[in-house]
Formats: structure tokens, C-alpha cells, sequence
């Protein structure tokens, strides 16, 4: 696939179940990308960058957008976009399909609900062996300690 052979654009980027993103909202840009290739890479733009403007995006449920705004922040821009790019293969089909995968994989992880810790108390057992571990150090380090002189 090429940047100009997006699927139709009715069709969308299933990222879950039930959200779907649709190609619209997606933005595709291709560079030069340095690294191994010789004149390949002077001559050809390989590198993809993906461009989703979550701030602005009209798909996505009120919700779900707010969560990925959350969980997203440190990785968007002041303006709410999300920017990925990939340059490791030296084709642009190549790299467009790491670049969804890492986006759809990116969304999914965003979207899971966190389970919530469970608050658990240290065994009494735990707690005598730390105590007997206390008391064994102190003994080690009482015994490396100048006796005291029987004068004073």
C-alpha cells in the first residue's frame, strides 16, 4: 500500500470491537529516512509519519476520548495530536504497516481499564523475619565495635 491507496473511506482502522477510526482522520506523511540503503534513500521517501489529531477527532465517544486524552498526554502534542513515525524498512508500505500496528497497539493499551490494586497486609511471618534479620545484623555489627575499657 502506498500513501495514496488508503482503503475506501467508508472503511475504517478497527482499533477495538466497537471503535472504529476512519481513514479521514488519519494523516499519512512521507520523508526521506536516513540509514543503511546507499542512493535508496537520497532518491526515495520511505520514512511514514502518522498524523491523529485526538483533540479534534469526531469519531471517537466522549469517553473514550477523554480516557485516551489522559492516558495519551505525555505523548501528545499541546494541541492534542499524535504523531508516530516509522523508518526502519527500507519500503513505505513496510513502514506504513508498522506505524498502524504500533498506532492501533498504542490506542488498545490506552483503552484497557486498569484493574485496581488489591490491598494486601505483610504475614506475621514476614514481619518475625524481619525482626530476627534486624537482630542478627545488630549482633554482626555490635561485634566489630572497640570493646569498651572497664575504667570509665
Amino acid at each position: 500500500m502506498t500513501m495514496h491507496d488508503n482503503p475506501p473511506p467508508e472503511a475504517g482502522l478497527a482499533v477495538a470491537p466497537d471503535l472504529t477510526i476512519p481513514w479521514r482522520e488519519l494523516t499519512f506523511t512521507a520523508a526521506r529516512s536516513g540509514g543503511p540503503g546507499g542512493q535508496h534513500v537520497n532518491k526515495v521517501a520511505t520514512a511514514v509519519t502518522l498524523i491523529f489529531d485526538l483533540a479534534h477527532c469526531q469519531s471517537l465517544p466522549p469517553e473514550a476520548k477523554a480516557t485516551l486524552l489522559d492516558r495519551l498526554a505525555p505523548r501528545l502534542t499541546q494541541d492534542g495530536v499524535l504523531r508516530l513515525t516509522a523508518r526502519s524498512s527500507r519500503s513505505q508500505a513496510a513502514n506504513k504497516a508498522e506505524v498502524l500496528a504500533r498506532f492501533m497497539t498504542i490506542l488498545r493499551a490506552a483503552l484497557t481499564p486498569r484493574t485496581p490494586r488489591r490491598k494486601t497486609r505483610i504475614s506475621l511471618g514476614a514481619k518475625v523475619r524481619r525482626r530476627a534479620d534486624k537482630r542478627h545484623q545488630a549482633g554482626t555489627k555490635a561485634g566489630r565495635r572497640r570493646p569498651e575499657s572497664e575504667d570509665e
